[in-house]
């Protein structure tokens, strides 16, 4: 399954099951757009992150981004700590990330996923598109994912299991996710 068809099946089950957070979820990022962050960061976006941001840039508009926190982003999905990073957010966080300037972090990953501090996300190697884990304090893992889309059909079947009520920490409450 490609990204895209990957991507639309957690839009889908998202809007059937958390239509409010659905309904919150901004448009795509314009190729304009990621070509600017691209060289800004020194980084050629891998296809499969063009082509989920293509469908979805989830920076949050201006006048909501909190400049206290590391990075920011729609929090409560994927889960209660992390949330999707929009093209501005993967840009600031990818040159500031707390484990860059060591041997921890290399410029290649592209975070896509945080919590507010960033001392936990995902992230895409630009070299090959697998999708690793870092947790400031742990070691980074790499691979944890074949690819995007891989790690997007996981999102996909916690979804369904929310959906059919067989997921204990998540439930849906007026049409949004909510963490116990």
């Amino acid at each position: 399954m490609s990204v895209v068809e990957s991507w639309s099946r957690v839009m889908n089950l998202l809007r059937e099951h958390a239509p409010a957070d659905h309904a919150d979820l901004p448009g795509p990022a314009s190729e304009r757009t990621l070509a600017a962050a691209e060289e800004r960061m020194g980084v050629s976006l891998p296809q499969e992150l063009r082509a989920w941001l293509l469908q979805n840039n989830l920076d949050l508009p201006e006048d909501d981004v909190d400049d206290d926190v590391a990075c920011c982003g729609y929090a409560g999905f994927p889960d209660e700590g992390s949330f999707f990073l929009g093209i501005r957010a993967m840009e600031r966080l990818h040159a500031n990330h707390p484990l860059s300037g060591g041997d921890e972090w290399r410029e290649e990953w592209i975070p896509f996923l945080s919590d507010q501090d960033a001392w936990t996300g995902k992230f895409i190697d630009a070299t090959d598109g697998r999708i690793g884990r870092w947790f400031v304090g742990e070691p980074t893992i790499t691979g944890e994912y074949a690819s995007l889309a891989h790690y997007f059909d996981s999102v996909a079947e916690i979804l369904t299991r929310i959906g059919a009520g067989d997921y204990p920490v998540c439930s849906v409450v007026d049409g949004r996710l909510v963490w116990s």
